[in-house]
């Protein structure tokens, strides 16, 4: 074959229909017309190769076929256009020999080629094969039958390679991950802390040539924003150029961690660069290399601790073997953080925090908040028989705006205000309408803590002694009120007054009526000089008799000094 005709030209030759994405495509590198030609008539019109390669299309397609007659125009056709097969002549005017197939091989090692020669050598034929050809033909010797029957063949044996290479990754890549859960396990045993436990778990990832970057993140109470804990590996500041919400009513929040926070299932993005729900972060990754992640909730029972993040520089690394044995991960991390906590609860005086925000309370309030950008915190709630006692300050507002709109605040009222500085005033108010629900959370283990009243949102924090079933105390509030909205969980420890056993005579030797007499005393400013409260005023709260309140009151005093002073 003459390798004199140096023009480069490209032919498309297409049957009937039009172009379909379907068709099979097939790439001619060929520098003499009257071989190309040739070739293009045995394929031109014959449906046998659809059919053959894929059964299932419907019948009437026929080949798409692309000629190229320089190396270098076949190559750019390989990485511009898809292409299904190959069929090179080795002897081209840019290229000769073996090297001509070489040079096609490492653009594309997927795609399979049949080398098309002029010499009758068997041996030329077999040294293709060995450098990545799928089969060889001898020009002289194709005929249609010959030339379908091939193609067929090379593009069939190049699937089941392509197939049983990507079980072999697969399997490699389960292998590799289940060697990772198993050093997890053991981190799960040896840790002491949290803290210690995430730092562990990121270091393992990120140490596996699979995997580029590892972190995990948790929900800021109250802003629904996800705050990072621990990370390893190549981040070059990447968590500090973005952000994530597990509020999906934010852009930020509708990427993989945030879905993977609010569905408790392990979000997988195969391209990062081409995948919409990573849209805000895109150029952030593509900087540094991650073309593909999973997002692995850390979830026990109804308590989210957070989510694990995991990035490679490949696509498409995280299959869905791989996938379930992350979410085993994700299962034993939070399994862990349970454990670590109940321990923890043991021995220290740490308490759980649950906050939730609750859409149909004191509206007017929260509608105040966002009018006047006013703060209205409650400190401290006193249950009396009938009524709840709440003591709290506000700031930003004006007493008689404050008190105007109790007024209009259905199971909310008479205000009482007990001191006032520059931008802010203390009050006492009655809350008969939320006597039921802090009643059924005191009943439980718990009790309000605080409730804020700010930028339009009504929120309260329940603290339970650590250890206690959180998931119980949820789904109570949740029964009691179909607007709260469970928002995160949080530990923190116990004030320092427990050390003087102050908190244990409140606690354990305290009736409730005379609990509640000791705390409304003081928190209604009783015991200030002068009193910002009378003995009379603080029983008519109570709902009962003056006499019966100074029972009450001199009781909790005395079992209080006793305390304090000793017998």
């Amino acid at each position: 074959m003459s390798g004199t005709d140096a023009r480069t030209e490209t032919e498309r030759e297409h049957g009937p229909e039009t172009e379909a994405d379907d068709a099979l495509r097939i790439l001619l590198i060929e520098d003499n017309p009257g071989d190309a030609r040739l070739i293009q008539e045995m394929l031109k019109g014959t449906e046998e190769l659809a059919q053959r390669v894929s059964p299932s299309e419907a019948t009437g397609q026929t080949p798409e076929i692309t000629r190229e007659s320089r190396l270098e125009a076949g190559l750019d056709a390989i990485s511009s256009e898809s292409t299904d097969i190959v069929l090179l002549d080795l002897n081209l005017p840019d290229s000769e020999g073996l090297e001509t197939l070489e040079s096609v091989h490492e653009e594309t090692s997927e795609t399979p080629i049949v080398v098309l020669t002029g010499v009758r050598d068997q041996q030329v034929g077999v040294q293709a094969i060995q450098r990545g050809a799928q089969d060889f033909l001898v020009k002289d010797e194709v005929t249609s039958e010959l030339l379908v029957r091939t193609i067929h063949h090379a593009i069939e044996r190049a699937r089941q390679q392509r197939e049983r290479r990507q079980q072999r990754e697969q399997l490699e890549a389960l292998n590799r991950l289940n060697r990772i859960g198993h050093d997890i396990t053991h981190a799960v045993i040896t840790t002491e802390t949290r803290a210690e436990l995430e730092q562990e778990v990121c270091d393992r990832l990120a140490a596996s040539d699979a995997y580029r970057f590892a972190w995990i993140g948790a929900v800021n109470p109250g802003s629904d924003r996800v705050v990072p804990q621990a990370a390893a590996g190549v981040e070059d500041g990447y968590l500090d150029e973005i952000e994530i919400s597990a509020d999906e009513d934010e852009a930020t929040g509708q990427g993989p961690a945030g879905t993977a926070i609010r569905t408790g299932q392990v979000q997988v993005t195969n391209d990062v660069q081409t995948a919409p729900q990573f849209g805000p972060w895109k150029e952030a990754a593509r900087a540094r290399g991650y073309r593909s992640s999973a997002a692995i909730p850390i979830i026990h029972e109804d308590l989210v601790y957070g989510v694990l993040n995991v990035y490679s520089s490949s696509s498409r690394t995280f299959t869905g073997p791989e996938t379930a044995v992350l979410a085993r991960i994700g299962d034993v991390i939070a399994h862990a953080i349970t454990a670590i906590e109940r321990r923890d609860a043991l021995v220290s005086d740490a308490v759980v925090e649950l906050e939730f925000r609750v859409e149909e309370l004191a509206e007017p309030l929260v509608e105040l908040s966002a009018d006047e950008s006013c703060t209205i915190e409650f400190e401290q709630l006193v249950s009396g028989d009938e009524t709840l006692l709440a003591y709290g300050s506000a700031r930003g507002v004006s007493q008689e705006t404050f008190s105007e709109t109790i007024d209009e605040t259905e199971g909310i009222g008479d205000v009482r205000f007990l001191a006032a500085r520059r931008d802010e005033f203390e009050f006492e108010l009655v809350a008969p309408a939320a006597v039921s629900l802090f009643e059924t959370i005191a009943t439980h283990g718990g009790h309000v803590a605080s409730a804020t009243i700010a930028d339009n949102e009504f929120r309260f924090v329940v603290e339970l002694p650590r250890g206690r079933d959180t998931r119980r105390m949820i789904e109570l509030i949740k029964s009691q009120r179909d607007d709260a909205t469970y928002l995160a969980q949080r530990t923190t420890e116990r004030s320092d007054r427990s050390d003087s056993g102050s908190s244990s005579v409140l606690q354990d030797e305290l009736t409730d009526k005379q609990r509640a007499a000791l705390e409304t005393a003081y928190f209604a400013g009783y015991f200030d000089w002068p009193r910002e409260s009378t003995g009379e005023e603080i029983a008519d709260r109570l709902g009962i008799a003056p006499a019966t309140f100074n029972q009450h009151l001199r009781t909790a005093e005395r079992k209080f000094f006793e305390s304090v002073f000793g017998e």
